[in-house]
């Protein structure tokens, strides 16, 4: 009986890993060098660039004059792009990164012909529950994929669908994407080597053909390729070379009746190295930083300013979505792979940064220069504290704030800075070299606001803000000149700054809004701090909503608002690590250190706005592995851990900040939070969605499926929810007791040869001694919201926005002394338990300019959704901008979504 197949040239390119970018680059332009040459060669080759455009982007860079060649092989369907611009680590990213990720990839190979419709995801740890949502919604029907599929698949395809019902077909590649290599090894075999094969995995195929995917990391199939299986196709087997999409559009039934749900994350079929979520932390958080300041960036950019900044916020995100990259945020590249991934993401932030200042700009202008504004990035109203530098109070005295519309507010001082920068002796012949300090009114990053000349004495009185009128730098030497011939010898030169202080103020600020503020000698008039004010004694701190009391041991109590109680929140647990950049693996005869030697504390500040303890843990750790590494050594190093403990004003969750600086080698820290009960679930917030999962971990392939998972903005289990600023890795411990939040993974090697949870090597044993984090600060940061109900009833979705996205502020730059102009309200969303992962301009050719908001309802219930704003017509688009149809908006744009639904609308 004849068995026909299907070969899809390819391969998979990693766009760097264990060589950084560039040496891979010129593998892959050589790569693609040859499949050029062999497709314009064989009319029958087929190849399929890895579903990402960034490797065709690499490559046209240094072969600009092959644009032609490469779209008129994608414009004969010999060449299959895109469509994403590089396949990424979906849990290392925000949904929105992805949603990105995926327009830009469409829109650059659309310049080229046109994407592969095909979600293909080959090589990731793991899938996000809300992929099939996001392909769906930018028209994309199929998926391809390998990791992570559960053991209930038992065909080579499947029905994968989202939370909210969304589903795609996805190509199930259960034997890897190199699956058709071996058949090749002997070119004269293919025929007998394909049926021996097909007869293994006859299962899986029922009538379909075979898929064989004819491709590996870094090469490009060898040029004969084709003719080899011409010679191989006849009577016993009918071969065909095509492109994936070929494969799945024209060879394959549409009709499977299984059907996965949610995320994919099982071990049965494939190793999803789950050591990535924990190991070089610091690229996770840079990673998020650069998430944030895009984000702000194009909140600020759409609502606030007129300029055009579409190529630098491109820019920023593209460095962002290559960084993405499943071998580059992972961090299990080589020491310079991971430094370049660091400063691409250093790069993106910077750019974005520079956009968000330039916007701010414009309405800092109507600021009073002894004022400031206050821009609030989430689309709804808030109460925020902010810290600002101000003149200090004469002793004795207060401070107040004032608002636009009069209201007068109290402010907490927490420090006071020095007020003499310098005193200085030398003789008059030298003046002239302390004017060179001055460009034209800065001195110490301060400005000059008046100076005294007397006799052997010079004395700079400096401002932040000055007051006493212009100053002119060429009289100044012509005075300092005439005094030093008039009075020689020894001087005096002192620079001297206005009495500062840094103040907590609280600002009410509209949704996506602007207020101003501006502060002052206090008239007794500022209103009271609201009830839930903080405080702090010796040991607890609390403001009405949340108490925390600091144990003898250094772990606190946390009290929530409804009663529950957190016992030993925040014990810390180290343990060794003999494993490598992709598994976690204690050694055998482990030594877990989780009782300090010492513990100090230290409080701060009392309130009434703001309640700081210092809390310094000393730990005696083992400095590294034994020489028989299921041993930690006998050498310890002693490890001082600080955690800032903060309570703040109307917040219902205690904020705690972990710091120490990294001596020990080969060791895993994670920070504990034990539960009132135990449970059985735990819930995290990442892309798009709250993933529920349980205690275990659904194993097989030689991989031990550790219940270790990826959680983005909050986790929660039991009566606890903790709020996070990156994406990181936690599991349920104790059978449910205790929740565990790994703060660092200390490593070695890429990879390990010999792996006590992994039968396979996941690379070469290339050292990576960068990841060890030896000599580096690790600083973690969180908060802890006790509630006996949950997640939801907590509020979780709108607290865990607050946490990670402050207000910005900066100063006023109009004229001292003016008007504060009144609060603004940008774009406001009203709804429970909906998230909005964009604000942006955008343009139409046919509608023009408008303003991209993107909504999610992060419930299995849907929200309904109202958005206010400067518009007068909507329209739903798709993920890709396409017009899905107008939205009425008589008074405000009314939406009502579904459970776990991405929505996104364009307001003009």
């Amino acid at each position: 009986m004849q068995k026909s197949a299907v070969f899809v040239p390819h391969f998979h390119w990693d766009r760097e890993w264990y060589e950084p970018f560039q040496v891979f680059r010129h593998r892959l332009v050589a790569a693609l060098d040859s499949v050029l040459e062999a497709a314009e060669a064989d009319p029958d080759f087929r190849f399929t660039v890895d579903g990402q455009m960034a490797a065709i982007e690499d490559y046209l860079e240094m072969r600009p004059e092959n644009r032609d060649r490469v779209a008129a092989l994608v414009a004969s369907g010999r060449l299959a792009i895109g469509p994403w611009l590089i396949l990424l680590d979906e849990f290392l990213c925000s949904g929105e990164t992805i949603v990105r990720n995926l327009r830009m990839g469409w829109e650059a190979a659309a310049r080229l012909g046109g994407p592969m419709p095909i979600g293909y995801l080959p090589d990731m740890f793991g899938h996000i529950a809300q992929m099939p949502q996001i392909l769906a919604r930018a028209g994309i029907a199929h998926a391809a994929l390998w990791r992570g599929v559960p053991g209930t698949v038992e065909g080579h395809a499947f029905r994968w669908r989202a939370p909210d019902g969304s589903e795609v077909r996805t190509e199930f590649l259960f034997d890897g994407y190199d699956n058709g290599l071996d058949v090749l090894l002997v070119p004269d075999r293919i025929g007998p080597a394909l049926g021996e094969y097909a007869r293994a995995t006859a299962g899986r195929w029922g009538g379909d053909p075979v898929l064989a995917m004819a491709g590996t990391d870094h090469n490009a199939p060898d040029p004969r390729l084709a003719s080899w299986l011409r010679r191989a196709s006849g009577e016993q087997h009918a071969i065909t070379v095509a492109t994936l999409d070929e494969y799945i559009r024209t060879h394959v039934r549409d009709e499977v009746s299984t059907v996965i749900t949610g995320e994919l994350r099982s071990h049965v079929r494939g190793n999803i190295l789950p050591g990535v979520l924990s190991v070089r932390f610091g690229l996770k958080q840079r990673m998020a930083v650069a998430e944030r300041t895009v984000d702000h960036a194009e909140r600020m950019n759409a609502l606030w300013s007129g300029q055009g900044a579409g190529p630098f916020l491109s820019l920023a995100w593209h460095k962002i979505i290559e960084s993405t990259a499943h071998d580059s945020v992972v961090g299990s590249g080589t020491d310079e792979t991971c430094d370049q991934v660091e400063a691409r993401l250093a790069e993106a932030a910077q750019a974005a940064r520079a956009v968000r200042d330039a916007a701010l700009a414009a309405p800092a202008a109507r600021v009073p220069g002894d004022a400031h504004l206050v821009a609030n990035p989430l689309p709804f109203p808030r109460s925020a504290l902010v810290e600002v530098d101000v003149a200090a109070p004469e002793r004795g005295s207060a401070l107040a704030a004032t608002g636009a519309d009069g209201s007068v507010r109290p402010v907490q001082l927490v420090s006071e800075a020095p007020t003499v920068l310098s005193d200085e002796r030398m003789d008059a012949s030298h003046l002239e070299r302390v004017l060179r300090r001055i460009h034209r009114r800065e001195l110490f990053g301060r400005l000059i606001d008046r100076y005294d000349i007397a006799p052997h004495s010079l004395v700079f009185h400096l401002a932040e803000v000055p007051t006493a009128g212009p100053f002119d730098l060429m009289v100044l030497r012509r005075e300092v000149a005439e005094a030093a011939v008039a009075h020689p010898g020894q001087w005096r030169v002192a620079t001297l700054e206005e009495a500062r202080a840094t103040a907590l103020v609280p600002v009410a600020v509209p949704a996506s809004g602007l207020a101003s503020f501006r502060v002052g000698p206090s008239d007794g008039s500022a209103a009271p701090v609201a009830p839930a004010r903080a405080s702090a004694t010796a040991r607890t701190l609390s403001n009405h909503l949340v108490e925390a009391v600091i144990a003898a041991d250094g772990t606190l109590d946390v009290t929530g608002a409804d009663g529950t109680v957190l016992r030993g929140v925040g014990r810390l647990v180290d343990g060794g690590d003999r494993g490598d950049s992709y598994n976690y693996a204690p050694p055998a005869h482990d030594t877990l250190v989780s009782r300090p030697t010492q513990v100090t504390v230290e409080p701060l500040e009392s309130g009434p706005l703001r309640a700081r303890t210092r809390v310094t843990r000393v730990y005696e750790w083992p400095a590294a592995l034994s020489d028989d590494r299921d041993l930690r050594g006998e050498r310890t190093v002693p490890t001082p851990v600080e955690t800032l403990v903060e309570v703040r004003a109307g917040e219902p969750f205690v904020r705690l900040t972990t710091a120490f600086l990294n001596q020990s080698a080969d060791h895993r820290l994670r920070l504990h939070v034990p539960l009132p009960e135990p449970a059985t679930v735990s819930a995290s917030a990442g892309q798009f969605a709250v993933t529920e999962r349980g205690l275990t971990a659904e194993g097989g392939w030689g991989e031990y499926p550790l219940p270790t998972f990826p959680a983005s903005s909050f986790v929660s289990a039991g009566a606890a929810t903790v709020l996070l600023d990156h994406c990181g890795e936690y599991e349920l411990v104790d059978e449910g007791g205790e929740l565990a939040l790994t703060l660092l993974r200390a490593i070695g090697s890429i990879s390990v040869n010999i792996h006590p949870l992994r039968d396979e090597p996941a690379a070469s044993e290339i050292p990576a001694p960068g990841a060890q984090e030896l000599g580096v600060r690790i600083e973690n940061r969180i908060a802890v919201l006790p509630s006996a109900r949950g997640w939801q009833a907590a509020g979780a979705v709108a607290l865990a926005e607050e946490f990670r996205n402050d207000v910005l502020v900066v100063r006023g730059s109009a004229p001292v002394g003016g008007q504060l102009p009144p609060d603004a309200c940008g774009v406001r969303v009203e709804g429970e338990d909906v998230l909005v992962s964009c604000v942006r301009r955008v343009a139409d050719d046919e509608r023009g300019g408008g303003t991209e908001v993107r909504l999610a309802a992060m419930s299995d219930a849907g929200t309904s959704v109202r958005v206010t704003g400067d518009f007068t017509e909507a329209a739903t688009v798709d993920l890709l901008g396409r017009p899905l149809g107008a939205e009425p908006v008589p008074d405000g744009l009314e939406l009502a979504l579904g459970p776990w639904e991405i929505r996104t609308v364009v307001l003009r």
